[in-house]
């Protein structure tokens, strides 16, 4: 008697025991469910990190062209303020070459930061290998002559 019915033997022993194909059927179909379930989880998942990467992406691009129009707008107020005591046009070459300068020094100190890391090799570690490695050829030399 379980759960207040009377059930048969053989009824009781044939529901509550399914064959191994059964329960083999069984798992298999619960883990393509759950497969497919996380798939589509994760799908969602990236879905929504790609919208937020995207809308990140776009606010970096806007205040990039922002800087560059607060640029432009510095730019012109710096040569509306040295108009007032010189010349507009005199003023206006004074703030290109001061930027003229100031792009060749960082032109200057870009290129020597590339030259010092080309090539990318790790050179010191290769040169400590290299002597590693005499270090080793002459050990056996000693060893084989004394």
């Amino acid at each position: 008697m379980e759960g207040g019915t009377v059930r048969p033997q053989n009824e009781s022993a044939a529901t509550d025991e399914r064959s191994i194909s059964e329960l083999v059927k069984a798992l298999t179909e619960q883990t393509q469910t759950l497969a497919r379930k996380e798939v589509e989880l994760a799908k969602a998942e990236l879905t929504q990190k790609g919208k937020r990467l995207g809308v990140g992406a776009g606010a970096f691009g806007a205040a990039g062209l922002l800087g560059l129009f607060a640029f432009g707008a510095l730019t012109a107020t710096l040569i509306l303020l040295l108009g007032t005591a010189i010349d507009a046009w005199v003023a206006a070459l004074i703030v290109t070459v001061v930027y003229a300068l100031i792009a060749g020094a960082l032109a200057l100190t870009g290129k020597k930061q590339v030259e010092e890391g080309t090539p990318p090799v790790p050179e010191r570690a290769m040169a400590s290998s290299k002597e590693d490695v005499e270090t080793a050829k002459r050990s056996v030399k000693e060893a084989r002559h004394g």
